[in-house]
């Protein structure tokens, strides 16, 4: 008798690029919840804790969309089966994004349990899919590691404690983080290679720029649903409304910059480095799945600063304002340098021109109030995209551009 032989469910690559598709955009909707959930975490105080804890809440949101995004490059969300994984993932992860303000309170459960059924349940399905594909061994591999920490983000969910919950959910996130790194090594089934992630980077880069996207997105909802609180009928008098109207301006300003020194050309064209990229997975694996975030945990981290600002323009000194003024532009310069560097190996010097600026705005920050602070940071975002354009002026157009000092790092 002659065994079946399994469907394929592996995307078809004879016509090049693959798209994005419709089902992957809405996936993608609960992640601007999330983002927004992250956002509003931070917020009404910004301590030092609530940093922290925001920033693990922000890894693991982000490992369950770029295992799943990896995944997805391959298996191809058109078939039904994968389809239907997408909207259970989506259900899962709309559940965590609702959790994640109590998620070190009542909710440390739900977060736990939804990012192991989705760490595990996705790898079990692509163990599944992908018989007789020369990549049922790499999810072999992935799937043992998650199941360690799956099983380390349940263990956090039960504890009583703030603590013991977070240290369980940081070795999971670190699990989940080295096991990229290390190859998946396991015991028995050996090491992945990047070259064996032959992922379409195209489709990949498209799938990153998009969360980075969204991200922006949800700063500038929070911006304006912030300002139609502000000027509704019962809050702020008119006499008061001027600092209010110019926070919303600069905070406006210092977004589109942020997809200005992201999106103007450096995005384009480390698509197209990853696409036409002997290794894929290797640049996959560094410059989106490990450095995107980075960029992400900025924006998130700006459009808090960007509330508080709004909420009072004109106080001055309060440190927890301050830092999150100078620290979210500063985070995601930070990424932006890093993607740059591991993209095309060098350093962008506009890019850590800027750090440095804002490095000393942490001097002044003290002594001025959080609009004239946010007024420096938005200046400097958009005194670097000013200096690359004018670079790629001087260059010229084209690659020249790329090889030259302006897009390239």
């Amino acid at each position: 008798m002659v065994a079946p032989v399994p469907r394929n469910f592996m995307r078809d690559r004879t016509a090049g690029h693959e798209r994005v598709t419709n089902v992957e955009l809405f996936f993608d909707l609960v992640y601007v919840f999330a983002v927004t959930q992250l956002s509003h975490h931070l917020l009404p105080r910004p301590t030092a804790a609530k940093v922290l804890q925001t920033a693990l809440l922000l890894a693991m949101v982000w490992l369950v969309w770029a295992y799943t995004t990896w995944v997805t490059n391959w298996l191809d969300p058109e078939r039904i089966p994968v389809r239907l994984l997408l909207l259970a993932l989506m259900l899962v992860s709309l559940a965590m994004s609702a959790a994640l303000p109590q998620a070190f309170g009542d909710s440390g459960l739900i977060v736990g349990l939804a990012y192991a059924l989705m760490q595990i349940g996705r790898s079990v399905f692509a163990v599944w899919a992908l018989r007789g594909q020369p990549l049922i061994r790499n999810f072999q591999r992935i799937l043992a590691w998650c199941c360690v920490s799956g099983g380390l983000a349940i263990a956090g969910g039960l504890t009583a404690s703030v603590f013991p919950r977070a240290l369980f959910w940081v070795i999971a996130v670190g699990v989940d983080l080295a096991g990229g790194v290390a190859g998946f090594y396991t015991p028995g089934l050996g090491r992945s290679t990047t070259q064996e992630w032959d992922i379409e980077g195209g489709h990949f880069a498209e799938r990153c720029q998009a969360f980075i996207l969204l991200a922006l997105g949800e700063s500038i909802v929070v911006t304006g649903a912030t300002l139609a609180g502000l000027l509704g009928p019962l809050s702020l008098p008119r006499a008061d409304r001027a600092p209010t109207i110019a926070a919303f301006i600069v905070a406006f300003i210092g977004s589109a910059g942020l997809w200005w020194l992201y999106f103007d050309r450096s995005a384009d064209e480390a698509a197209r480095l990853i696409a036409e990229s002997p290794d894929p997975g290797r640049i996959g694996r560094t410059a989106y799945h490990l450095i995107h975030p980075i960029m992400v945990a900025g924006i998130i981290v700006v459009a808090a600063a960007d509330d508080l600002a709004l909420l009072h323009p004109d106080v001055v000194g309060v440190g927890s304002t301050s830092w999150l003024i100078l620290g979210g532009p500063g985070l995601y310069i930070a990424g932006l340098l890093a993607f740059k560097l591991a993209v095309w190996r060098r350093p962008s010097w506009s890019r850590a021109g800027g750090l440095v600026a804002i490095a000393l705005l942490g001097f002044v920050a003290p002594h001025v109030s959080a609009l004239v602070l946010s007024t420096c940071t938005a200046a400097i975002v958009v005194g670097i995209a000013a200096v690359d354009l004018a670079q790629r002026r001087v260059l010229g157009n084209g690659e020249a551009a790329e090889s030259g000092a302006g897009l390239r790092p």
